[in-house]
This record gives structure tokens, sequence and C-alpha cells, in this order.
């Protein structure tokens, strides 16, 4: 069982086969593991898949070597599929696109490595990537990774604070960055702000390598006299015609191959490390036995690839597979229309699309009959993947109706780097149920436990926590600070990884994601989950999305109070919706949620990819001192909502 069901290119043909699949996955990790590496090319093969002797930092593969950028290009141009489209950039912003076939785009990134060694970067050196969607991203994400270097990739547009914070940690060698990005109606300058940042941070010596972009502001030559003596502001072009290809460098599969930033509770943001190995060996995997995508087949990731949705499924995992990957530079409605997803399957033949349910609400909220999105061939589109928020059930119907395909909620986060859950479409055709992103995947051993660590019955919500050890391509610690990771993650509950997350799982195993942990709040001594309520507001006809706060409550000492964003057109009288809403809580959680306040307002404050910030909101309503997240898409909105949050609105 454990050698068939490893293998992605065959399936299991029923729950009962996934469930003993995915008990083989925990109870014998080598046999599990040690045959999906075989679908890698390693300098030096694995005899082991899972060391523990320093548990609780457990490593996959230790005695392997590899290079990442060498299984993401050169065995697949050595295998004779060089002429294969390997990445399609399409830029709905300046209306181009362009293919690069796996030949050229590996020879792109080997000259652009030749470029990177001669500013001096070399094997566990770290490069910080600061760039738009452009394909430069991509090469010198893959060209780091080819010199045995460690690339950080920062979402481009952060704030110069950020920016130096992140420059600070990881101390890089170079930065890699470009003019500027693009967002509808305005440009964002970049230079500037990378100058900003190293000035902050005391590294004006540092190169910079700068991809010229048309129609900015600021150039190199604004910068080449003032990074001090040693500094080298470098034009990307400039830099490329100097330099030579170079050979990709065999790295230690416990070696890192990049540092994700992400939020940290105490303001420091925190770098998650993945390894090479692991990371080559579980998005292999998942490609074919998750996402059902092979060599060939095209996939478009609707994310960025300064998320950790980018990183795998933008980048590593689709070229891991030989398959082909959409690199897209725009947004879901806007760009110029809410059909943009449409035009995006018919002219690239996409199979898979991947994308958050932030965006399907926006389209739906204009387009509620998704007119433009049906006017396009959609005839090879198979499956539709969405992760970054939880899947309210409306518009998981909606989106199935207009594309006609199964659509696959998947549970994950940045620090596990691929779903800890999901339907396996390659793998196995699980039944899907509307609200869960489905089964644990293999590897995930998913526990739901109360304040005690105790595990708790089906059905009844708890922290949903991850026994030990994680699968491969998860975390291996935080950057320069194993303390950090322990009291981070392990200490909460002995033999665990907590996730943050609250949640249950149901008598057929499925799990059920509510929302964040502190997202979970204590109405007259019943604890409720915010997310179970905005759940049953989603399923309103008028509501395109929606946040639920607990506020302060003098008798109750909390109160739920929803916080609407209507479809386009809805302009329904406010106390009959509040009415239906109230009724529609009460008929589905009961009179306990004692829900009874609902405000309308235009638009919710998200994160850049696209999570509501509802903490944020929270801060805002209980009056506490609020400091904006740089990862804010518009903080036009919070000014919007301030009245309405501070104080909340009366029951």
């Amino acid at each position: 069982m454990a050698a068939a069901g490893n293998d992605a290119g065959t399936t299991v043909s029923t729950p009962a086969d996934y469930r003993a699949l995915h008990a083989v996955s925990l109870a014998q990790p080598d046999d599990f593991w040690l045959p999906a590496a075989g679908a890698v090319d390693w300098t030096t093969e694995p005899t082991v898949a899972l060391d523990r002797s320093s548990a609780p930092f457990y490593r996959w593969f230790p005695d392997a070597t590899l290079n990442t950028s060498h299984n993401a290009l050169d065995r697949h141009v050595d295998a004779g599929r060089g002429d294969r489209p390997a990445l399609v950039y399409d830029s709905a912003m300046l209306g181009t696109q362009r293919t690069y076939s796996y030949s050229e785009l590996r020879d792109e990134v080997a000259v652009f490595a030749g470029a990177l060694a001669d500013l001096g970067v070399g094997k566990g050196d770290r490069v910080l990537i600061y760039l738009p969607m452009i394909p430069e991203a991509v090469i010198a994400m893959l060209a780091s990774a080819r010199l045995g270097a460690i690339h950080s990739v920062v979402f481009g547009g952060f704030a110069p604070a950020e920016l130096a914070a992140r420059i600070r940690d990881a101390r890089p060698t170079a930065i890699v960055t470009a003019s500027g990005g693009l967002e509808p109606g305005r440009r964002v300058e970049y230079l500037p702000a990378v100058h900003e940042a190293l000035t902050l941070a005391g590294s004006l010596g540092m190169p910079v390598v700068a991809k010229a972009r048309e129609g900015f502001g600021h150039g190199i030559a604004d910068y080449a006299d003032e990074s001090g003596p040693e500094g080298r502001w470098v034009d990307w072009d400039d830099a490329v015609s100097a330099a030579e290809a170079v050979p990709p460098v065999a790295v230690a599969a416990t070696d890192p191959l990049y540092i994700l930033y992400t939020s940290g509770t105490t303001g420091s943001p925190k770098g998650v490390v993945r390894d090479n190995g692991g990371h080559a060996v579980a998005l292999t995997w998942t490609m074919r036995a998750i996402f059902g995508i092979g060599p060939g087949d095209v996939m478009l990731t609707a994310s960025d690839v300064g998320w950790v949705v980018g990183h795998s499924y933008i980048v590593y995992g689709p070229l891991l597979a030989g398959a082909t990957t959409v690199l897209y530079e725009g947004k879901p409605v806007g760009t110029p229309d809410a059909g943009t997803f449409g035009r995006l399957i018919e002219q690239h033949e996409v199979k898979v699309l991947f994308t958050a349910p932030t965006a399907l609400r926006a389209v739906r909220r204009v387009d509620p009959e998704a007119a433009l999105i049906r006017s396009h061939d959609l005839s090879s589109l198979t499956t539709l993947f969405t992760a970054g928020e939880r899947l309210d059930t409306g518009t998981s119907a909606w989106i199935a109706d207009v594309l006609g395909v199964p659509v696959v909620d998947n549970w994950w986060q940045t620090e596990t780097g691929w779903p800890i859950c999901a339907s396996p479409r390659g793998l196995a055709d699980l039944p899907l149920k509307p609200g869960s992103p489905s089964l644990p995947s293999p590897g995930f051993d998913v526990a739901i436990l109360d304040h005690d660590g105790t595990p708790v019955p089906a059905g009844t919500e708890g922290s949903i926590a991850l026994r030990l050890p994680l699968p491969p391509g998860t975390l291996t610690t935080l950057w320069g600070s194993d303390d950090r990771y322990r009291d981070s993650y392990l200490s909460a509950f002995e033999g665990y990884y907590t996730s943050g997350d609250s949640g249950y799982v149901d008598d057929d195993g499925y799990v059920f994601v509510m929302g964040r942990t502190d997202d979970v709040i204590n109405v007259a001594g019943h604890r409720l989950s915010t997310g179970a309520i905005e759940q049953v507001l989603a399923q309103h006809p008028a509501v395109a999305e929606c946040a639920v706060l607990g506020l302060q409550d003098p008798l109750k000492g909390q109160r739920a109070s929803g916080y609407v964003v209507l479809k386009a057109g809805m302009a329904p009288d406010t106390d009959t919706l509040t009415a239906e809403l109230v009724h529609l809580v009460r008929a589905t959680i009961g009179p306990v949620a004692d829900f009874r306040s609902v405000v309308v307002v235009e638009a919710l404050p998200k994160t850049r990819s696209g999570k509501i910030l509802r903490k944020t909101m929270r801060q805002m309503a209980a009056g506490e001192p609020l400091v904006v997240p740089s990862t804010i898409e518009d903080p036009s909105v919070l000014e919007a909502l301030e009245p309405l949050l501070r104080p909340g609105p009366a029951t």
C-alpha cells in the first residue's frame, strides 16, 4: 500500500483506502517518503527519510544532496523537454504576454546566477528579493537556489521600515529589485523604498541589482553616488550582459532554500526557514497527488511571489513537475473587468486555477451572475483550488456553478508550505464537504485539543494542532532563533505544533477550520466561533463578504457584531437586512449566539494577500493603541470604518 499509494501517478479507490495510505505516512514515514523522493534528481540519493535525533527539530533526507534549481529546470531540459513552455508572463497592467520555454528560462537563470556570483553571492549567502510580479522575480529566486544561496522574497511595495527589519534579520549579501510595481491607477516606486530601508538598516554599502521598468520616476543613476564607497547599484540588464552562466551547486538536503517572513506577535517578523530536500520532495509529490498536475499541464495560481502560495505554486511546484505556470500581473477585477479569470483560463488553456476566496468574492460582488467569466471558453479547467481564508459555502456553490468544476478548499500556512488538508484530486476521488478543506494530507497528523491539550471528541471545536514530526517541506526552524521557533509553535502543547487556528473534526475525519483561536468569543459563558457566524451571514443572497467581531458587553462579556459588504446592485432596507441576518444566525446557531448587530460597510480592511484584518478591527473597536499593519492593502478602508468601530455600534 505504501509504495502504490505513494506513487502519485496511481490512485486509491475509496476513502477507506486513502485513510489506510494516510496511516502509513504517519506510522512509517520512511516507507512513504523515500519512494516519493525517487521523483527528485539527487546528487547524493537519500537512504534515510526522517532524522529524529534532535527532536523536536526534525530533519528530512539528512544524508542527501541536490540542487533545487536543477530540479526545476535543468532536468527537464536534459530529458529533452526544453522546448516546452515553463513560464507564461501575462501582464494585464501592461497588456503584454511572454512565454519562456524550459531552455530559455534555464539559460536566463544560469546567467543571472552568474551576475549574483559576480556580486559576491555564494553558497549559504542570503539574497533579498523585492520585486513585483514580473519574470525577473522567478528568475532571481531560481538563480539564488542555483548558487546554493538562500533567498528571502519580500512582497513588493512593503514599507521601508518593514523592508529594513528583514534586511537586519537576514543580513543579505545583495538585494534584487526593480523600478517599481503597477497597481490599478498608480505606480509604486521601489527604489526610494529600498534606499530608505538600507539607510534605516545601516547597510548602504550593500549591492543592489534593479530591473528598469518604463514610466517610473527613479532609476539606478539616482542612487549611484549615495550608496557609500562600497555600494554598487547595478542595472539588471548590464549585470546580465557582463555575466557568464554558472552550473547548479549541490547543497545538503537540510540546507535552507529560502526564508519567508511572517508577522510575529511581538512586532518583529518571524523568518520561516524551508529546506531544499524536503521542499523538493513534498512539492513534487503534491503537484501530482493533490493538484493532479503533470508535465505539460498549465496551472494558474493567482497569488503573488511574495507569499507562500506564490513560492510553492507559482514558482517551485509547477516547475518541479515539468508543468507550465502562469505568472499573472493584475487583479481578479478591474484589470480590466471581472472576467479576468475566464480570459486567462481560455487563452492559456489552464487546467487548474488556484486563488483566494477573497478574489472570488470580489468577482461575485461586481458581477453576481458571472456573465463576464461565463463568456469565455472554460473547457480546459478541471479543478478550482482555494486557500488563504475560509471558503464560505455560498461562494463555493456559486463559483462551482459558474465554472462547472469541483471546488477544492485547502488549508495550510506559511509555516507548512503546502496543504495540511485538501482533497487529493490526483490520488483519490474523495467526496467534498462544503465548508471543509477535507481530510488531512499524508504526513499531517491533525488533532483538536482543549485548553489543557487533551484531544476532544468529534464535532467539538478546539485548537487545531499537528502531532510532531511534521512532514517534509514544512518549516525547520525560524531564521536565527531555534528558541523562538520552539516558543512560538511547540510550547503550548507538548509534542504538537500549534497552528493558531480553531476548528473541529467531524465523524468522517473531515476538518473544519473556523478561524484563529483569538476569533473565539465568550457570550454569557458560551464560547462561540465568529467564523461560524460569518459562515451563516455569507449565505444571505445580498452579502458579498463579511466579518464578525466580538465586542465588549457590560452584561454578557462579549457580543457578536457583523460587518457586511453587499453585492453590486443590492440595496436592501437596513432594518429588513438586519432582521433577516439575525434570523439566519438564530436558526442556524441558536439563540445562544445572541446576534443582533449588523453594520453595512463599503469595504473590509484586508492584507495584500486578501485576509481580512479582524484583529485590527477588534483593536480599533476596543479603543486600543493601533498600529496599521504594513500588509494592509488600502489604509483608507480603516479610516472609513473608524466611526463604525470606535466605539462599537449599539445593539
